[in-house]
């Protein structure tokens, strides 16, 4: 059985950091491109940033470009997502994913076969 465990999640005031790992168990992701969603409270899941396979490209969201960071270790099958200079409006649900085909890009939700179940990030002002 797949499973994708978040941690790192919590409160941190404005300008603050945090890392969120994520890892997986039941099997080996290293041919999947994986990534970070999040949604906040009346709000749409929406894509914060993701990694290739191989760990040679990342993608993210314009709204935490040059604050996030995402990386992965294929060997502990865990991806990582450090955030920088956090603003209030960073506070959400953090989910970790996985996509469901191999050797391809995450670019939408209905290209995630696993989800994690999700870390509380909250960012006070």
């Amino acid at each position: 059985q797949v499973q994708l465990v978040e941690s790192g999640g919590g409160l941190v005031q404005a300008g603050g950091s945090l890392r969120l790992s994520c890892a997986a168990s039941g099997r080996t992701f290293g041919s999947n491109a994986m990534g970070w969603f999040r949604q906040a409270p009346g709000k749409e899941r929406e894509f914060v940033a993701a990694i290739s396979w191989s760990g040679s490209s990342t993608y993210y969201a314009d709204s935490v470009k040059g604050r996030f960071t995402i990386s992965r270790d294929n060997v502990k099958n865990t991806v990582y997502l450090q955030m920088n200079s956090l603003k209030p409006e960073d506070t959400a649900v953090y989910y970790c994913a996985v996509d469901r085909r191999a050797y391809s890009v995450i670019s939408t939700l209905s290209d995630i076969g696993y989800w994690g179940q999700g870390t509380q990030v909250t960012v006070s002002s």
